[in-house]
C-alpha cells in the first residue's frame, strides 16, 4: 500500500443474542477492570439477552429499543449477571415523552431486583440524576441542571467501584458520591411515566475514568463475526438527481438510494456549500452523494446518518457542528484526499458498519477550530482501504478515540496509523503532530482490536 500522507475475545459466552456479547469475564468481574463484557446495539431487531418488566417495549428499523408506553409506572429491561460488581455501564439514551416533572428515562448499574438499583435518570423538570432507588425510596447522590429535552440523543454512564458511584451525561460527570445500597448487580433501562429509546449499551470492567472522559464506550470483543457485517461493495444508485442548492433535512430523509450530485467544485476548496444540510435530531438515510459532492453533510446538531454512501469525497463528507452525539452507522466513504468526517462540535461521533478507502483519514478532531472543544470518537466494525489514518485528535485538549473490530485490508508492512496526535491551537495556526498509537488514555485499542487482511 502507498501511504498518501504528505511529508512534514471472546471466550466462552454466557449468554449470547445475535446482537448482544456477554463474556466469560462478567461472572468475575471485579476491581481488576479486565475488558468490555457487555455490549448490545439492537441492530439484530430484538430484545434477546433481556429481560422485561413492565412498558411496551420495540425495536425499530433503525436498531433503536423504544419503551412506547409513557403511562407506564415503572418500565425496565434488565441484562447481565446479579454477581457484576465494579463495572461501568453506558448507554445512548433519547427521551420521546415526559408526564410530569418527576417523570424519567434512564440507565441503570447494579441492580438486584426490580425495584433496587442505582439509577441515572433523565428527569421532565430537565435534570439530570444519579440516584439510589430501594423500592418508593429514592435517595439522590447528586443532580444537575442540564435543560434536558425530548428527542435529543443523551450518552448516559454509570460508574460503580466499590462505594463510589459515579454518573456522567455526554463525558461530562454531574454526580458522584458515597452509598452502600447495592455492592453488585445487573444493568437496566429505564423509563417511568416518560416514553424512549435507547442504544449501544455496553458495560466495561475498566471503568473509573476521569470524570473529564468521554462515555467509557470500549467497543465489544473482536472474535466473534459483527453483527452487522461493513457493507462488501459500493451499491448501485436507484437513479440521479442533480441538486442546484443545498437541500435542508428536519426529520427524516430517505433518499432510496438515489444518487446526489452537482454541488461545489468536487475538490478541497474551503467554504464550499454542503449537498445536506442536517437540522438538530434530523436522520439522513440511503442515500448516494456523488461528484461534485461540495462540502458532502452539515450536522447543525445531533444527528444520525444511516446507510449513506460518498463516491467520490468533496471538501469532507460530513461535518458535525452543533450538537454533542452524531452517529454513522453504515456506508462507506472514498477518494477523500483529506478527511472523511469532520468534528466541530462538542460530544462523540460513533462510527461503526461503515468502510473507508482511498482517503487521508476516517475523523479529525478540529484542532484549530474557534471553540477548543474536548471531542471524543468510537469507531467500530469498520473497514480500511488505503488510508494513511483512522483517527486524528488534540491529546491536549482531552480528545479520546475508542476502536474495536477495525479490518485493514491491503496494508501487509501495517503502515496505517491507527490514532494520530496532535496538539491543538487557537483558530488560524496549524496544529501540530506529537506522536501516535495506543497509550490508554486519549488512543483506546489492543493488539485484537486491528485485524490486517
Amino acid at each position: 500500500m502507498q501511504k498518501r500522507r504528505s511529508p512534514g475475545r471472546r471466550p466462552l459466552l454466557l449468554a449470547v443474542g445475535v446482537g448482544v456479547t456477554v463474556t466469560a469475564l462478567a461472572a468475575g468481574m471485579t476491581s481488576a477492570f479486565a475488558a468490555t463484557v457487555f455490549s448490545d446495539d439492537f441492530n439484530d431487531g430484538n430484545t434477546s439477552g433481556w429481560s422485561k418488566s413492565g412498558g411496551t417495549w420495540t425495536v425499530d428499523g433503525s436498531g433503536v429499543l423504544n419503551q412506547s408506553n409513557a403511562g407506564s409506572e415503572l418500565a425496565r429491561q434488565f441484562a447481565g449477571q446479579t454477581s457484576w460488581t465494579d463495572y461501568s455501564v453506558q448507554a445512548r439514551v433519547r427521551p420521546a415523552s415526559f408526564g410530569s416533572s418527576t417523570a424519567l428515562v434512564g440507565l441503570a448499574a447494579r441492580s438486584t431486583s426490580s425495584t433496587k438499583m442505582y439509577r441515572l435518570a433523565l428527569l421532565g423538570s430537565g435534570r439530570a440524576e444519579l440516584q439510589a432507588v430501594n423500592g418508593s425510596s429514592v435517595t439522590a447522590i447528586g443532580s444537575a441542571s442540564l435543560g434536558v429535552g425530548t428527542g435529543t440523543w443523551y450518552a448516559l454512564r454509570i460508574e460503580a467501584s466499590g462505594s463510589t458511584i459515579r454518573g456522567f451525561v455526554n463525558g461530562t460527570q454531574i454526580a458522584s458520591g458515597s452509598n452502600s445500597l447495592t455492592g453488585a448487580g445487573r444493568i437496566g433501562l429505564v423509563t417511568a411515566y416518560a416514553s424512549g429509546g435507547f442504544d449501544d449499551v455496553l458495560v466495561d470492567s475498566s471503568g473509573g475514568g476521569t470524570p473529564t472522559t468521554p462515555p467509557t464506550t470500549t467497543p465489544p470483543p473482536t472474535s466473534p463475526p459483527p453483527t452487522t457485517p461493513p457493507p462488501a461493495g459500493w451499491p448501485t444508485p436507484t437513479g440521479s438527481q442533480k441538486v442546484d442548492a443545498t437541500i435542508p433535512v428536519s426529520g427524516s430523509f430517505d433518499g432510496g438510494l438515489k444518487r446526489y450530485y452537482g454541488i461545489g467544485d468536487g475538490g478541497q476548496s474551503e467554504s464550499q456549500d454542503p449537498m445536506f444540510e442536517l437540522a438538530a435530531g434530523a436522520t439522513l438515510r440511503n442515500v448516494v452523494i456523488g461528484a461534485p459532492a461540495g462540502d458532502g453533510v452539515h450536522c447543525e446538531g445531533n444527528c444520525t446518518l444511516i446507510n449513506v454512501w460518498w463516491e467520490d469525497v468533496g471538501e469532507d463528507a460530513a461535518t458535525f457542528r452543533g450538537g454533542t452525539t452524531y452517529t454513522v452507522d453504515g456506508g462507506g466513504a472514498r477518494s477523500a484526499s483529506d478527511k472523511v468526517f469532520q468534528h466541530n462540535g462538542s460530544g462523540t461521533v460513533y462510527i461503526k458498519n461503515f468502510r473507508v478507502e482511498n482517503a487521508g483519514k476516517l475523523y479529525r478532531a478540529c484542532g484549530n477550530c474557534s471553540t477548543s472543544y474536548q471531542r471524543h470518537v468510537v469507531i467500530d466494525n469498520v473497514t480500511v482501504r488505503n488510508t494513511d489514518a483512522i483517527a486524528g485528535i488534540n491529546t491536549n485538549w482531552g480528545d479520546t478515540a475508542r476502536f474495536s473490530r477495525i479490518t485493514i485490508v491491503g496494508d501487509p508492512d501495517r503502515e496505517t496509523s491507527i490514532c494520530v496526535k496532535y496538539k491543538g491551537v487557537p483558530k488560524g495556526s496549524e496544529p501540530t503532530e506529537i506522536g501516535e498509537g495506543a497509550d490508554g488514555v486519549n488512543c483506546l485499542y489492543s493488539p485484537s482490536d486491528i485485524t490486517y487482511q
